[in-house]
């Protein structure tokens, strides 16, 4: 059995959770908070919390962050807690390579009902892997411009044997497996007040299928984003909408809706997901919008 880390439509917004090195990478104090309900209608469906928060230091080449993700799916809890840092060089006149780490615990935890279930209490695997919190670390590549980015990465890097090979009948090796992300986008300037944001995700994990998001986006009058995403997954395919707002300067508030289209769309009417982005801008060191 392997545990995947959560999975956002949005995931655009919400780089740093899968990669490091995208740290300070909007050139200010960056906040986002995301929640999603997915497969809504579904007993047990994986609902997810997620709040970060990252910066440049006065040295514009490093970047700190820190962020927590709460992920529950049925009878099961994962909690990540991560610090982020990344190192950035400049790449020319206009692009940037950013290499990053990410260090920090997660914790797994059964649900209490299961393990009063008199079908499964006295099974001592259950009791030898809840409540546990394990170190991983993470690492991750950035190369982007005011106008495209591509990164790569890998947000968890060490395999967890929660079974410890005490019972060596139970086929159960690891619940965090290593997942490797590539993603990428890039802005076209359609005219004065629009413009056309594609970006994608590819996303493998041993011993799972691979899972490909494609999202495009237009941006009216730099105060508005409306779009699509369609993503291949042999479990969790979906169609989705997508719709961002602008407020003021320093808040966005974005909202996204998926249609699943896999078998599981007999027993779900979608998924919501829903963002703020706040940003304090208090120096002039922004010489471009930012996009990404």
């Amino acid at each position: 059995m392997a545990q995947q880390l959560p999975q956002f439509t949005q995931y655009m917004y919400n780089t740093i959770s899968i990669n490091p090195a995208y740290a300070g990478s909007r050139e200010t104090l960056s906040a986002v908070a995301l929640h999603r309900s997915q497969w809504v209608g579904l007993d047990g469906g994986p609902t997810t919390q997620t709040v970060s928060v990252h910066s440049p230091l006065r040295n514009d080449r490093i970047g700190v962050g820190l962020s927590f993700i709460n992920d529950e799916l049925g009878y099961e809890n994962f909690s990540y807690i991560y610090g982020d840092f990344s190192y950035t060089l400049p790449m020319g006149q206009k692009a940037k390579l950013a290499f990053g780490m990410k260090a920090g615990f997660t914790h797994y935890h059964i649900d209490q009902e299961l393990l009063d279930d008199p079908t499964v209490v006295n099974d001592r695997f259950f009791d030898d892997v809840s409540n546990r919190w394990s170190p991983n670390v993470g690492l991750g590549a950035y190369l982007h411009t005011n106008r495209w980015y591509i990164g790569l990465s890998a947000p968890r890097i060490l395999n967890t044997d929660y079974n410890n090979g005490r019972n060596g009948s139970i086929d159960y090796v690891a619940l965090e497996r290593i997942s490797y992300y590539f993603t990428g986008g890039y802005v076209f300037d359609l005219s004065t007040n629009t413009k056309f944001k594609p970006a994608v995700l590819l996303k493998a994990t041993n011993g799972a299928p691979l899972s490909f998001d494609m999202t495009a986006n237009f941006l009216f009058n730099d105060k508005f984003w409306l779009g699509g995403s369609y993503r291949i997954n042999e479990s969790a395919a979906a169609l989705g909408l997508i719709t961002d707002f602008q407020v003021s300067k320093k808040l966005r508030v974005g909202y996204a809706y998926e249609y699943p289209i896999s078998e599981i769309r007999t027993y779900s009417s979608g998924t919501h997901e829903v963002l703020l982005m706040f940003e304090v801008f208090k120096s002039k060191r922004i010489k471009s919008p930012r996009f990404f």
